[in-house]
């Protein structure tokens, strides 16, 4: 094991904090995958403690130092981000609160991917439809003696069938994790090269994918990009900005809520959120309180209502197909 020196960071909480979904705890650390790699990570005071595993020979290989470091943001001045938030008793009680929570840089697709897959779905069950994806599509790869998976490139999800993704508990997930990794995987959506489109054009272009609202938008673009003002507004924040910010007025619009969000937190706004949402999500626990982190609250119940919709549709076409099968003679079998 390497030594990383690693002051102002929380491994814990930054793994915990509802930005990714696979690591595992093992021991006195954790292990998990930065792209294809496998790493096991243990912390003791500001030192990072790493080993990584077997890598693929095709895979160029970097100083495992550097991988950590890029991953967890251990660039990022974290004192000036955090001092840079607005002064006030929510934001401050949640700044105390998560020290040291850092926003990881995870790989574009791998973030698209498991955002789409997290829509009406809680943190637990979002581990367990990556573990299973990993399982079903992934690449094994070893270390310490234990087996663990890549995440599926587009092109493996692309070419699974509709059922295949259902079987990991994808419901109908399933179809938009196909049709946008088919979109990838063709070309036809370049995630490397959006990297130089502007923040507006980049929700533009990830907003158009199957699946992806505007809060998926921003996760991807906070977490896959970068683009550390981005602010995503999902079950958690709405209730805070709600509760806190606007306590007087009973309805307040999302636009407005989005609208207060960008100007009001700035630049480093998604800090500011994912700090907000970890302070309330894990205050919840205590309280016993056990509800949904993850979903673009009104997409998600318009994707579901237009599958059942289609579900609809679909089983009164079979219906009256059968009545005219049955009425030539046919017999059907449902």
């Amino acid at each position: 094991m390497i030594g990383i020196s690693a002051p102002d960071f929380d491994l814990t909480m930054t793994l915990d904090s509802g930005q990714v979904f696979h690591w595992q705890k093992m021991g006195n650390g954790f292990v998990g995958m930065i792209g294809d790699l496998p790493v096991y990570l243990e912390q003791c005071a500001e030192v990072l403690k790493v080993r990584g595993g077997e890598a693929p020979a095709r895979s160029p290989r970097r100083p495992l130092p550097r991988i950590i470091r890029h991953y967890f943001g251990l660039d990022h001045q974290l004192r000036a981000i955090c001092a840079s938030f607005p002064n006030d008793p929510v934001m401050n009680a949640a700044r105390k609160f998560c020290r040291g929570l850092r926003i990881i840089r995870q790989p574009k697709w791998e973030c698209l991917a498991t955002f789409i897959c997290s829509s009406m779905k809680q943190v637990a069950h979002i581990r367990q439809i990556s573990l299973a994806l990993r399982k079903c599509f992934g690449e094994p790869r070893q270390i310490g003696g234990h087996l663990f998976y890549t995440f599926p490139s587009a092109q493996r999800i692309a070419r699974a069938s509709e059922k295949q993704l259902r079987a990991c508990a994808l419901g109908y997930r399933a179809k938009h994790l196909r049709a946008t990794a088919q979109l990838v995987s063709s070309g036809e959506c370049n995630l490397e090269a959006w990297s130089a489109l502007s923040d507006a054009e980049l929700r533009k272009h990830l907003c158009a994918l199957p699946g992806v609202g505007a809060k998926i938008a921003n996760c991807v673009m906070l977490f896959g990009y970068q683009r550390l003002r981005a602010f995503p507004i999902d079950v958690w924040i709405e209730r805070v900005l709600r509760q806190q910010y606007f306590p007087k007025q009973k309805k307040i619009a999302a636009q407005r809520l989005r609208e207060f969000s960008q100007t009001y937190f700035g630049e480093h706004g998604g800090y500011a959120q994912q700090y907000l949402f970890h302070h309330a999500r894990t205050a919840s626990r205590k309280l016993g309180v056990s509800r949904d982190s993850s979903t673009p609250l009104r997409s998600a119940r318009n994707d579901k209502q237009k599958d059942a919709r289609l579900a609809g549709r679909r089983s009164t076409s079979m219906s009256m197909s059968k009545k005219k099968n049955c009425s030539a003679g046919q017999v059907v079998r449902a």
